[in-house]
């Protein structure tokens, strides 16, 4: 998936998810190429459990994609790389991008149930 043009929707979660530091590392470190969870743990220092948590919030933001292959002696890993994205975050990219928001805005509250 290519994310140059990201509706509003879709780059909150962007966004969102690349608000953490530790998911900001998972991604520079998985720019250098794909790797297996248990790797990728040791290299950043933190538990699989941690890690699966914070690359599912990253796969769920199309930012990377995980696939399950086979080792040589029949072990399960699971494999994660980046995908092609290529963010431009500009005042006109977010302009554009809030036009297509979906989601409530935080700052106005809840929706009023009764009409003016």
């Amino acid at each position: 998936m290519t994310v140059d043009r990201p509706t509003g929707d879709e780059l909150v979660t962007i966004l969102a998810a690349l608000a953490n530091p530790l998911r900001v590392r998972i991604v520079a470190t998985l720019a250098g190429g794909r790797d297996y969870v248990s790797h990728l743990a040791r290299e950043i220092g933190v538990s699989r459990p941690l890690l699966h948590m914070h690359l599912q919030r990253l796969e769920s933001a199309g930012l990377v994609v995980g696939s399950l292959e086979l080792s040589d002696d029949g072990k399960a890993m699971k494999y994660y790389e980046i995908t092609d994205f290529d963010l431009r975050l500009t005042a006109a990219a977010l302009a554009e991008a809030a036009r297509t928001l979906t989601a409530p805005d935080p700052e106005k509250g809840p929706a009023s149930k009764e009409s003016p």
